[in-house]
């Protein structure tokens, strides 16, 4: 929780926060790559007095820890997030308020998309959230070339760069078991006639 208590509601009043926070549980993409709970999230934060609220435009910086989605191995990063959001006082618009009176549906849904200080003060974990997994690759890989594994025993093609496998159609395996025969010879024999 970010405390607004100082800026009071005067336009134009600012305050800069830095502040280290612990990474909450499930920051990043489920089970590919986030933020490690607890991990140290570091956060510059600027809260700016407007007349509907508190804009709050800042900044965050965190470890980040995956698997590469080609060949599985570990991978670690850095990560650095950047977001705005605005938090409205409560009382800040009325006419949102007569329109849902109204019944508007449209005028609803743009209520439940506002954020609100209680209290003078703001939690600022759901737009971490969202600036952090927005920021995230979506298919992490350990390098932009990462060759993989390979399709048929899963080595990793990086560690062996000449690694491959014998491999032979099906179709072709009859005429395969012909070559080895040696019957092949026959089929030249008749064509020197």
């Amino acid at each position: 929780m970010f405390d607004t208590h100082e800026l009071g509601r005067r336009p134009g009043a600012m305050k800069k926060v830095s502040r280290t926070v612990s990474a909450p549980k499930d920051l990043g993409i489920a089970d590919v790559i986030g933020v490690p709970e607890g991990a140290d999230v570091e956060l510059d934060i600027r809260l700016e007095s407007v007349m509907e609220g508190v804009l709050v435009t800042g900044a965050a910086h965190a470890p980040v820890t995956g698997e590469c989605i080609r060949c599985l191995e570990p991978l670690e990063r850095e990560l650095d997030a950047e977001f705005q959001e605005m938090f409205s006082y409560p009382d800040a618009d009325t006419r949102t308020a007569r329109r849902d009176e109204a019944g508007d549906d449209a005028a609803a849904s743009e209520e439940d998309d506002v954020l609100y200080l209680e209290d003078d003060l703001f939690d600022l974990e759901p737009v971490l959230r969202d600036a952090v997994v927005l920021a995230l690759p979506m298919q992490p890989v350990c390098r932009e070339d990462c060759p993989g594994l390979c399709s048929q025993c899963g080595a990793r093609l990086a560690d062996d760069p000449d690694h491959h496998h014998e491999a032979t159609d099906i179709r072709w395996a009859a005429l395969q078991d012909f070559q080895q025969n040696g019957t092949g010879d026959g089929a030249d024999e008749n064509q020197e006639k």
